[in-house]
């Protein structure tokens, strides 16, 4: 019995399996970019929460203050004046927003605290016992854009939040 000579065989199966191996490397390098991302959202609010929690005379109540500026400009780019190429690109300082928090004895909950002087207040600068932690967040979130073409077109947005001890501890 002779055999006839297979022709093309491995040559479509080839051809049928490419692009499903294509899409699985190509996800691959699409979750390595937002697991990327989203450390260094991490990190860079890390950054700014325990450099603005060291910082002594800053007025979290007040976003204009210009070493709340300086910590911003500091955890975005490493340089406290803003210079230097952002670790993320279209990261702003306008995005990353600072609460204070004090766990509340009575309630036995975690709070937000008020930029007053009362009590349950944190403003250092009318008299306010310090808080006792500083969180640090996106809240509209940052948009990250897949390279998917055909599978996601619409930006991811990425919230990551950082909670610290006062004092960048």
């Amino acid at each position: 019995m002779r055999r006839r000579p297979q022709t093309g065989g491995a040559l479509l199966e080839t051809l049928l399996w490419t692009p499903i191996l294509l899409m699985l490397f190509m996800g691959t390098v699409e979750l390595t970019r937002v697991t990327y991302s989203y450390y260094t959202l991490k990190k860079v609010l890390y950054d700014l929460a325990r450099y603005a929690g060291t910082q002594s005379g800053i007025n979290f109540c007040d976003e204009n203050d210009p070493i709340l500026l300086s910590a911003k400009a500091m955890a975005i780019t490493g340089t406290p004046d803003g210079t230097g190429d952002p670790l993320l690109p279209g990261l702003e300082a306008g995005q990353l927003v600072i609460r204070l928090e004090r766990f509340n004895i009575e309630s036995d909950v975690l709070q937000e605290c008020a930029c007053e002087a009362s009590a349950y207040g944190c403003d250092a600068s009318q008299g306010a016992p310090s808080p006792d932690y500083l969180v640090t967040t996106i809240p509209q979130g940052y948009a990250f854009n897949m390279r998917l073409p055909w599978v996601i077109n619409e930006p991811i947005q990425l919230k990551p939040q950082v909670r610290v001890p006062f004092g960048g501890l």
